[in-house]
């Protein structure tokens, strides 16, 4: 029977939510890396081991995939994937878990878990804690959050008929689908410099034929 891990302090666990989103990544969220940020009683060293348990970093400390993508704008549905992932076991029984009442949630923890009373509660407490700031979809399925690379993908079509754009010339029925990688450090001006030699190569035939 596994046991579900724990705070003893989830007053704290919001703030902290808050300030990974504020300040950068760190190597290692480790106990000195806590302190640097306000949490400095021994007690606050029970949220690494809630970061760990949804996956916000890995068994050693060291931030995952989900912590990074917990920075940007959809940052309450990326908690939510990782809360059900964390406690799947809980979701497969109330898959509404994060709006049970403390008599289901404490019915559940107590008999698939080993921890007496006073564990039970402060699990529910960490659960709580954490399903307050997050999002959770309706059909049970957690989103598909992409990694961030070093590079964007931006798809070019227009959004009609089959969805891509013709080019001028090609046989009826063919359509192309363009992408273009563009840097995150590309500069506006470089940005519009490659659309307008798209624009030169795509349209300029069509526009000679007139």
């Amino acid at each position: 029977m596994a046991d579900y891990v724990y705070t003893t302090v989830p007053g704290k666990v919001k703030a902290l939510l808050a300030k990974i989103r504020q300040v950068g990544i760190p190597p290692k969220a480790t106990v000195q890396w806590l302190k640097t940020l306000g949490f400095s009683s021994s007690n606050d060293t029970t949220l690494l081991g809630v970061l760990k348990f949804v996956s916000l970093t890995d068994s050693t400390g060291v931030p995952t995939a989900a912590w990074t993508n917990y920075r940007g704008a959809d940052y309450k549905s990326v908690l939510g994937d990782a809360i059900r992932r964390g406690y799947a076991e809980l979701f497969s029984v109330y898959p509404d878990a994060d709006r049970r009442s403390q008599t289901d949630l404490d019915h559940f923890f107590s008999t698939n878990s080993t921890g007496g009373k006073q564990v039970v509660t402060k699990t529910i407490g960490t659960f709580k804690a954490l399903a307050e700031d997050a999002e959770f979809s309706e059909s049970g399925e957690t989103t598909s959050h992409p990694t961030p690379g070093p590079s964007t993908q931006v798809p070019t079509h227009t959004p009609q008929g089959s969805g891509c754009q013709s080019v001028p010339g090609a046989p009826p029925g063919l359509h192309i689908d363009v992408q273009v990688h563009i840097s995150p450090e590309a500069s506006p001006d470089q940005i519009d410099q490659i659309f307008a030699s798209m624009a030169k190569h795509l349209y300029g035939a069509k526009k000679s034929e007139g």
